[in-house]
């Protein structure tokens, strides 16, 4: 019985439910364009004379 109520719940609904999850992607996604951003900005500096 409670496996049938657990698949009527849609997926993104399961997947927004998981607090971790989100967590984790709200500080690993920044994180990851930060880093990104550093590093295009440090090869984009002119190397000094």
């Amino acid at each position: 019985m409670v496996d049938e109520r657990d698949d009527d719940i849609p997926f993104m609904q399961k997947l927004l439910d998981n607090h971790f999850l989100l967590l984790f992607l709200g500080v690993a996604s920044p994180g990851l364009l930060y880093i990104l951003w550093g590093i295009i900005d440090i090869m984009n500096t002119p190397v000094a004379k």
